[in-house]
């Protein structure tokens, strides 16, 4: 994975997170999830509109990962008042790290996320922190592995799915 490289989106990768956010996205829950509230979700989450304006927040963070041209994933991380839920202006929130299938298990979401962590120590951040589904195991373990540990839950919804994401963070050492 040498050639994989993490640049910073801009708005004029609104199209690209786009299509990556929808592939990834479909890829990990629509197995598991109705196809009403997958379309319903993906229509919603990943509007070319509101890409452009999280895209244009100063608070929001969007990075691509890519290689040999393709993109193959994606991290979006806010601060303040972007945060998904309300927490210390201190935190930096992973909203998503999503990565193509074919490259699970390749280290392409630890790339990313020692972008997050790069970026959280960059603006001071005290800790980092993120939603995730409880029935994604995977992931669990990923963040787990990481030193998150969980600190409540929430709800989050697809469609008219509720389901229950538990909330974890890790406290960060700033020396």
């Amino acid at each position: 994975m040498n050639n994989l490289k993490i640049n910073k989106a801009q708005i004029s990768d609104a199209a690209k997170i786009q299509t990556i956010g929808r592939i990834t996205f479909s890829e990990t829950f629509s197995d598991v999830n109705s196809e009403e509230n997958m379309v319903k979700y993906l229509e919603e989450s990943f509007a070319l509109e509101k890409l452009m304006a999280e895209l244009s927040n100063p608070s929001s963070f969007f990075y691509l990962a890519e290689m040999e041209g393709k993109v193959i994933g994606y991290l979006k991380l806010n601060t303040g008042n972007a945060q998904t839920e309300k927490q210390e202006n201190n935190a930096l929130e992973i909203e998503r790290i999503y990565v193509l299938k074919e490259f699970h298990g390749k280290k392409v979401a630890q790339t990313l996320y020692d972008q997050a962590l790069k970026t959280a120590l960059e603006i001071n951040a005290q800790y980092i922190w993120l939603g995730v589904w409880e029935k994604n195991f995977r992931a669990v373990s990923f963040y787990t592995k990481n030193g998150f540990e969980q600190f409540d839950t929430h709800i989050f919804k697809l469609g008219d799915d509720e389901q229950t994401d538990l909330m974890m963070k890790k406290v960060l050492a700033h020396e």
